[in-house]
């Protein structure tokens, strides 16, 4: 989950680099370094805690050079400290490397070059890199390149590496196998960076490296070869990010930027796959009416708030299909022995397409015959590259390390997946689509009716922020909501939060309920049979004197009746609530961190994202 740049070329590299680390600080903070080369001398500097440390270790103490790799750490292997910050060098310090990624067979690669002299500084997995490159230049590899390819043989697990080598001051040396890495092309010169946000206002286009691939990049060109040092061609790709994207547009945070950019982006989703003058179809999805008028079961994967986007899309598949759906996480899936056959469909849930666990969880999906689809906001990444189809959110860089927007944007896919999936089987009628349709166009409109009472939620944020804990209730279409609710809560206040199915309240939860305890309460069904279920359970909560915040339909004053403070929003589909509903709670969260003294968009222990296993 670290993030990692590199650049060779004419300018001088340390600019570029911390350009670079600013921009992917979301997925790690724990530390940062860089390393550069300049007059025959590898120079480097490391810093604890946030980029900004590094910033004045640098101004006072400046340095300057090319090529020059950079990295923000997120700590797997070693506390944070100076010592286990990267770059890692080598015994003879001529050899740099920055890496994201778990050496998984580290310790018993660090035995081995201990026991031939290599003397280690840090506890991480990461510095047996260069030690084994050393050792490898040592027993006699033909080329630095051949060295790393012979070191890299030797390690299994995830890796994105930059590497700089005192013997070869002309060349940046980078290679990929399980963690995300780009190359970036520019004109007589190249930048290597985990995400393409890091480089977007200095390049144009990018290649998207393959698993088990080595690269070598010169200001005059570059190479890519396999592990076994065959040659491999790339298609360059075009970059469509633009600049402004990644930059916080006078918001506070970029996590208020991304909430207030959530009825663009779900405009643009819907405007995507629906024409105004004919049939509604979700445009090239690569899998065909037949496919999904045979499809039998579905089953999704995810991890984290997608594992809660993926909950409302079984629930609304299952509304809007007679297909049988279920949800695992991928942390999970993989690790069992789940009943699939290759008449399966794995929907793949995953913000950035890197999530390892995800990865993991759809290859050995495929490997047994099944065809994957993946939901996903990063095009180029590897869930997309080993997809049979994708439907793209359309959400574009989330920075902030809590989800937002991506978290709406994939609700909104699964709502136009299952209208999709329910017009191809027959099973919803034109006229049904249409009206489904056109509730979908009302959702941005709803969420700018929420945006434009940000203050008195904030109000409620403001009374209640102090608690030691909180509990998320909700039903159905909501429960998820519930869940991902009381996440948003714990990512960025750090004030303990459970989510629950409202039914279930009693089996536990109540316990918890005194004068002290709030309990949100997501209440905004108009015609579903659970509205009533849920005021029992505000009834339930009430009786014990706990302190009810309810998220209603505007009017409601049934509810009113019961909650001690009320946030509401516009009359909505109640399939299509949960869109609605989950910016408010993420504007209850993020005004509960704010009185809190939290460090939103950089939240400790946190990194955006989940590349390790």
């Amino acid at each position: 989950m670290c993030g990692i740049v590199g650049y060779t070329g004419p300018r001088d590299s340390v600019p570029l680099l911390m350009q670079g680390l600013k921009r992917l600080e979301y997925r790690g903070y724990d530390s940062a370094g860089i390393a550069v080369l300049q007059n025959g001398a590898l120079d480097w500097r490391k810093s604890v805690g946030k980029l900004a440390n590094l910033d004045l270790s640098l101004k006072t103490r400046p340095v300057g050079g090319t090529p020059g790799i950079g990295h923000t750490r997120w700590a797997t292997h070693g506390a944070p400290s100076e010592t286990n910050s990267h770059p890692h060098m080598d015994c003879t310090g001529r050899i740099a490397v920055v890496h994201n990624g778990i050496i998984e067979n580290y310790h018993e690669l660090r035995l081995e070059l201990e026991a031939k002299g290599h003397k280690f500084k840090s506890e991480t997995d990461t510095e047996v890199i260069p030690h084994l490159i050393e050792a490898e230049l040592k027993a006699g590899a033909a080329s630095f390149e051949d060295a790393i390819r012979r070191a890299l043989k030797r390690s299994r697990g995830a890796y994105a590496l930059g590497i700089l080598s005192l013997d070869h001051p002309d060349t940046l040396y980078a290679a990929r196998h399980g963690s995300p890495l780009i190359v970036g092309v520019g004109d007589g010169e190249y930048f290597i960076a985990s995400d393409v946000p890091a480089i977007v206002t200095e390049i144009s286009r990018v290649i998207y490296l393959n698993d088990g691939e080595v690269v070598t990049l010169k200001s005059d060109g570059i190479k890519i070869t396999t592990l076994d040092g065959q040659p491999v061609q790339h298609k360059i790709h075009a970059v469509t990010l633009h600049a402004e994207s990644v930059e916080r547009a006078g918001f506070e945070t970029f996590m208020l930027k991304e909430i207030h950019e959530q009825p663009r982006v779900l405009r643009t989703l819907i405007e995507k796959h629906v024409d105004a003058d004919g049939p509604f179809a979700v445009k090239d999805l690569a899998l065909s009416g037949p496919y999904f008028r045979k499809l039998k079961r579905i089953m999704i994967v995810a991890c984290g708030t997608a594992n809660h986007a993926g909950m409302y899309g079984k629930l609304l598949l299952e509304n809007l299909t007679s297909i049988a759906v279920e949800t695992d996480l991928g942390s999970e899936f993989r690790y069992r022995d789940p009943k699939i056959d290759p008449g399966t469909l794995i929907i793949a849930v995953s913000q950035s397409g890197e999530t390892a666990d995800t990865l993991a969880s759809v290859r050995m999906a495929r490997s047994w015959g099944c065809k994957a689809l993946s939901i996903c906001n990063v095009q180029g990444s590897s869930l997309v590259r080993e997809s049979d189809a994708v439907l793209f959110t359309e959400a574009g860089p989330e920075i902030g390390v809590a989800s937002t927007k991506a978290y709406t944007a994939q609700l909104m896919a699964f709502c136009l997946l299952a209208i999709h999936i329910g017009r191809q089987r027959n099973e919803i009628t034109a006229k049904l689509a249409a009206e489904l349709i056109h509730d979908l166009q009302n959702i941005p409109d709803a969420i700018h009716y929420v945006l434009n009472r940000k203050d008195p939620i904030r109000a409620i944020a403001d009374k209640h922020h102090d608690g030691a804990s909180s509990l998320y209730l909700g039903r159905k279409f909501n429960y998820p909501t519930a869940l991902e609710g009381a996440l948003k809560n714990k990512e960025i206040s750090y004030q303990h939060a459970e989510g629950y199915a409202a039914g279930e309240m009693k089996h536990g939860p109540i316990a918890l309920i005194n004068e002290y305890l709030p309990v949100v309460c997501i209440c905004t069904q108009t015609r579903d049979e659970v509205y009533e279920k849920m005021l029992s359970n505000m009834k339930e909560v009430e009786a014990r004197h706990g302190r009810i915040i309810a998220i209603a339909t505007d009017g409601d004053q049934t509810v009113r009746k019961l909650a001690e403070d009320i946030i509401y929003i516009p009359p909505i589909r109640d399939e299509f609530s949960p869109i609605v509903n989950a910016v408010a709670l993420q504007l209850l969260a993020y005004y509960a961190a704010q009185a809190r003294g939290s460090d939103i968009d950089k939240p400790r222990n946190l990194a955006k994202s989940v590349t390790v296993e």
